[in-house]
């Protein structure tokens, strides 16, 4: 399991046997009207996009493409960390990256197209597979899963959203062709294990995990990748199987479970949301409340945090690395900050976010961004910056980054007729 277009106003009026959700009263004027951005705020994003970028090239072997789960941040130049431990939910955000820096010429586009080319052939053998999922971590240069690590569905999806995407910024024979046969080659049913929802994952020594995706976190995508499978497809009505639970904060009322604050950000990373509602919810607008509730959460624990420092999300901390956030308090919360928080988070509320990042850069900068942007997670009043960033970070922050300046993430994946059909079927309408 994992860790851890414009920009959006979220208004307007409801098709015909939908409901507003009260929610969206409170999110109405979350994001500015495109063109919006100063040049400075240009400027300041499209380097953090660039240097993001960067890691997702250096920091992959060249032979197979997969991108280290971690790497240091205060290298100078660039060689690839001595550390062997490949992410493939990183690799999948690191596909995403390409496309990305191939569509704003950060890198040459023939270096790119090769890169993915590599990337995908390995990934469609040798590397292992069980009925096509893959392993969470494994060995960057061999693809041999590391000891005692699951076959991961949630993370297998996170890599197929990369594949798709590249299938559709590309538009190339060769990768098409590949990133359909990795798709294709899913079989979804086989996850379920007989159960109502998916398994957590699978080990080849005692099998299914016994917990279930079965609330409200960030595999939305996960469930719509299966029900859009043209091969190996899950009915439709699954979609309703997971919970979908509330969560109270002050003035805010949302679906979330007990999960950091990247849950509402991972799936949304690919998925168009906006505007589009199911029979239970407008997801793009919870997510708005989400963050908007969880920055409220930082500024009630008179633990450092301002409207000029706050987010915090599964990541590094002093000890290791924590899962934590909220509301309702989740983990060792102790005043350090996670700046994918606010990144991850710039589409929901653009301007409280951009504050938070431009802030940490102009009074932490030299201590806490590298080569490859903002370090993963730091507490300036105990002079800890951590020395790492993480590829799942990192990636969420680019992604959203780009969605919110262009949203070219969003409309390059939704050109996939598979999520596109997979939408409709779970019962998605347009409002």
């Amino acid at each position: 399991m994992t860790r851890r277009s414009a920009t959006r106003l979220i208004a307007g009026s409801v098709m015909t046997g939908f409901a507003l959700p009260a929610l969206l009263e409170e999110t109405a004027h979350a994001a500015p009207r495109p063109g919006s951005l100063n040049p400075d705020d240009t400027a300041f994003l499209d380097e953090m996009e660039r240097q993001a970028c960067l890691y997702f090239y250096e920091q992959a072997d060249p032979n197979t493409g997969q991108v280290l789960d971690r790497a240091n941040n205060r290298s100078s130049t660039g060689q690839i960390d001595s550390r062997f431990a490949s992410s493939i939910a990183a690799t999948g955000f690191g596909l995403t990256a390409l496309c990305i820096a191939d569509e704003r010429k950060y890198l040459p586009h023939d270096r790119i197209r090769q890169r993915v080319l590599k990337t995908l052939q390995f990934y469609l053998r040798p590397m292992p597979t069980e009925h096509g999922f893959y392993y969470h971590f494994n060995d960057v240069k061999t693809g041999l899963p590391l000891l005692n690590i699951e076959v991961s569905p949630i993370d297998t999806s996170l890599l197929l959203c990369g594949i798709l995407t590249c299938r559709a910024h590309f538009k190339d024979p060769k990768i098409t062709d590949l990133a359909t046969q990795i798709y294709n080659r899913v079989d979804w049913p086989w996850m379920l294990n007989e159960g109502k929802t998916f398994a957590l994952g699978w080990l080849p020594a005692t099998g299914f995990l016994a917990p279930r995706w079965d609330h409200y976190a960030e595999m939305m995508m996960m469930y719509l990748l299966a029900i859009g499978s043209p091969t190996h497809p899950i009915d439709p009505s699954f979609w309703a199987n997971f919970s979908r639970p509330r969560v109270r904060f002050e003035k805010f009322n949302f679906i979330s479970g007990h999960d950091p604050l990247f849950v509402h950000m991972y799936s949304h990373a690919w998925f168009d949301f906006y505007r589009r509602r199911d029979a239970f919810a407008d997801y793009y607008a919870n997510s708005v409340t989400a963050v908007r509730a969880h920055k409220a959460f930082c500024l009630s624990l008179n633990r450092g945090y301002s409207d000029d420092y706050w987010g915090v999300t599964a990541s590094d901390w002093m000890h290791g690395y924590t899962a934590w956030g909220g509301p309702p308090l989740m983990g060792p919360i102790d005043g350090t900050v996670v700046p994918c928080a606010t990144a991850g988070a710039m589409p929901f509320l653009p301007n409280d976010c951009l504050r938070v990042l431009r802030s940490l850069k102009e009074k932490f900068g030299e201590y806490a961004w590298g080569r490859y942007g903002p370090c993963d997670a730091f507490h300036p009043a105990l002079a800890w910056y951590d020395a790492d960033v993480l590829g799942i970070d990192l990636g969420i922050s680019l992604l959203m980054i780009e969605n919110y300046r262009s949203g070219f993430v969003w409309n390059t994946f939704m050109q996939n007729p598979e999520p596109v059909n997979a939408m409709k079927l779970a019962g998605f309408r347009s409002y």
